[in-house]
């Protein structure tokens, strides 16, 4: 069982670093691209939004280095193992967003202030159109990485690609507004892009920030998961009426445990209760990847 264990958890670091290094390079690339069109166009927005895909890439850095920490195993100091740096991480890709969006939203309300427009061009159209589609393809593949290993941080990064899916898109429709009715009508709104772009990036870093606090706080078990153990330790057992409480599940990073009680009739020996215990502790883990420990008391009369 515990080579299982282990063959599971190692299978889902080599995709979360898959994903990490995918996001990698492609940001990089994207990043360079739009650094350019914005020196060419003069384009603060477009700009705005290449510093928010470099930051992309920064992050993913910073993830690889938080799961590579929590591959290290337990030890007498950190008995459940290093599983929370990667949580730490996504605190830190939080307060980077949140850095990133204040510092374009100055910016784009200075460039108001200032009266300075911009003339995106077909350099701008292609930046906002690859960044569209390349991005919201990472974004996929960053969410289905999550789903499959229940990493927190590769769901911040899921997050981070698509806000500047997100953003490119109001940039896009903000150029074509401008191209249609003019820059003397829609002087503003490069600037007020940029500022949006901001905006957006400080919402991003708000919903990365609370879902990660929430995990290093500690959180409820989602009722469904409360209804699927129940199922797997009745169905193990062979007791439909089995009596599950104290259900309390403790996350670290990929690796996650449970601990809950069970009741079992008071003649049930010693020798019993404890294989019973052990057949739902295997299945809760080869059903859900969840260590389980489990409490065995007497069930009243």
């Amino acid at each position: 069982m515990e080579s299982e264990k282990i063959s599971v958890r190692q299978a889902d670091m080599r995709l979360a670093k898959s994903e990490g290094h995918v996001a990698i390079w492609g940001n990089v690339v994207l990043a360079a691209f739009k650094f350019a069109v914005g020196f060419f166009t003069g384009s603060l927005a477009v700009i705005a939004d290449a510093w928010h895909t470099l930051s992309d890439s920064l992050s993913s850095v910073i993830m690889i280095i938080g799961l590579k920490i929590s591959e290290k195993p337990a030890d007498a100091e950190h008995p459940f193992g290093y599983g929370r740096a990667e949580l730490i991480t996504s605190v830190v890709i939080g307060m980077m967003l949140a850095g990133v969006g204040v510092e374009f939203t100055r910016s784009g309300i200075e460039k108001i202030i200032d009266h300075q427009p911009a003339a995106f061009g077909w350099l701008g159209y292609s930046a906002m159109i690859l960044t569209i589609v390349v991005k919201e393809a990472m974004a996929q593949y960053a969410f289905y990485t999550a789903r499959k290993t229940g990493m927190i941080s590769l769901r911040a990064d899921g997050y981070h690609h698509r806000s500047d899916a997100l953003s490119s898109v109001v940039i896009l429709a903000g150029m074509i507004l401008t191209d249609i009715f003019g820059e003397s009508a829609f002087w503003w709104m490069d600037g007020a892009l940029g500022a949006l772009v901001g905006l957006m990036l400080l919402h991003i870093a708000w919903t990365v920030l609370r879902d990660a606090g929430n995990k290093l706080l500690g959180e409820a078990a989602p009722a469904e998961m409360k209804a699927q153990i129940r199922e797997i330790a009745r169905r193990v057992s062979g007791n439909d009426d089995l009596c599950l409480h104290h259900i309390h599940l403790h996350v670290y990073g990929a690796h996650r445990e449970v601990t809950f009680h069970i009741r079992l009739a008071p003649e049930t020996t010693l020798f019993e209760a404890h294989r019973c215990g052990t057949r739902i502790e295997k299945a809760v883990f080869e059903e859900l990847g969840i260590d389980a420990t489990i409490h065995i008391e007497p069930k009243k009369a």
